[in-house]
């Protein structure tokens, strides 16, 4: 194995093996793009030598610069990580991870949302529709989405103010206040870098051309509010308030030993999903803590639709991609209770709380609540870490 010469160790979650991707800003008031390793920040706008892609410090035109690019750069920090003789010129570039603050690290185009579990969609199912088909008949021949609202999306560790709006109680009063039904979705998402033509749908084999690496993301929810408006245009105010997105991007380069197959399929996919070339599935394990408390492990190698085949379905239709399009991939979920990735599936629509270590007990987030989205993925050496999704609920401003 290659050694850095920080000499972290073999297993780290943060190493070489990792060096995911941001944006942070200094004690001096500067923002700059950013490499994470180990506890440590690289400041790549002062690096030198990549002035074209991290000038501005963001990502924005590193993601636009494509495959070829992301290869290079990714190569030549490793380089610089392990080459003794480069360590004078990079060490003072190295700031501590505890003394930067995150930012949202690219321009968000747009972002859309998925509903790509089947064990979320059986659970959602079943919970609202006790009497009919879990899933809707177009669920598994589709990769079922809706187009959400980019410019609230929030880095990780951004307060969510507990949106209001309308909603009908169970007696049928409609009434207009703070939402009493907020919730968690613990995702996945996929950033686009490379954009397309268009009129001219991606194929699924074209995936890592267009798609330069994920982030944890979670889709804060309000059940009440999103109930009542739904039908028939599906999600809007209950969803567009705050979508809070991992500080650090992990490349899809750094994840060459968590691609697994995908779950069996029936009926096949259309010949535009059809995926069977290469295992397009990702093996991520997630874990949602709700005030220290772990409620959820949720496994993405569970997932029915892959991000392949999402990006595929998302362009099928003549829409083309942008730099920063950000797409999700809906709650993830797995078969048992304890792998539900959200309060309305992990209490049943509010009927089993969850008991928390302190002893109190929810059924969905009050005030004050902080939840704390984490993931591993296999790595070479050992897992590696995706960047967490960290956020506090704070009182309605209405």
């Amino acid at each position: 194995m290659t050694r850095c010469w920080l000499r972290l160790a073999d297993d780290d979650p943060w190493g070489l093996d990792n060096l995911p991707y941001g944006a942070v800003r200094t004690t001096d008031g500067r923002q700059v793009a950013a490499a994470r390793i180990g506890e440590q920040v690289l400041d790549l706008t002062a690096l030198g030598g990549f002035d074209a892609v991290f000038a501005a410090g963001t990502l924005d035109a590193f993601l636009a610069a494509g495959p070829r690019v992301w290869r290079e750069v990714r190569a030549a920090l490793t380089a610089m990580l392990t080459d003794g003789a480069q360590r004078t010129r990079v060490e003072p570039l190295l700031l501590p991870l505890a003394q930067v603050s995150p930012v949202l690290p690219f321009t968000v185009a747009d972002y859309v949302d998925f509903y790509a579990s089947e064990h979320h969609a059986t659970n959602v199912g079943r919970i609202f529709r006790p009497d009919g088909a879990a899933l809707t008949p177009n669920w598994k021949h589709l990769p079922i989405g809706y187009h959400g609202r980019s410019g609230t999306v929030v880095v990780s560790g951004t307060d969510v103010v507990r949106p209001a709006g309308q909603a009908r109680d169970p007696d049928g009063t409609v009434r207009f206040g703070p939402s009493r039904r907020l919730d968690i979705e613990a995702e996945v998402a996929f950033v686009v870098g490379t954009p397309s033509p268009p009129n001219r749908p991606v194929p699924v084999r074209a995936f890592t051309e267009h798609v330069f690496g994920l982030a944890l993301l979670n889709d804060w929810s309000a059940r009440d509010i999103q109930a009542w408006e739904y039908v028939p245009l599906g999600p809007f105010l209950g969803k567009s308030f705050a979508t809070s997105l991992a500080a650090w991007i992990t490349p899809l380069e750094a994840l060459s030993a968590a691609w697994v197959a995908p779950p069996p399929r029936d009926p096949a996919p259309l010949p535009y999903l059809d995926d069977s070339d290469r295992p397009y599935g990702l093996d991520l394990t997630l874990t949602v803590e709700l005030n220290g408390t772990v409620i959820s492990r949720p496994p993405f190698a569970a997932m029915y639709w892959t991000p392949a085949q999402m990006l595929a379905h998302m362009t099928v239709n003549g829409a083309h991609l942008r730099t920063g399009d950000l797409y999700a991939s809906g709650t993830v979920s797995g078969p048992e209770q304890g792998q539900r990735g959200c309060l309305l599936e992990l209490t049943w629509a509010g009927s089993e709380p969850v008991r928390l270590a302190d002893g109190s007990h929810r059924s969905f987030l009050q005030d004050g609540d902080e939840v704390v989205l984490t993931a591993t993925a296999p790595g070479p050496h050992g897992p590696i870490a995706l960047g967490e999704v960290r956020g506090r609920i704070s009182s309605s401003r209405s």
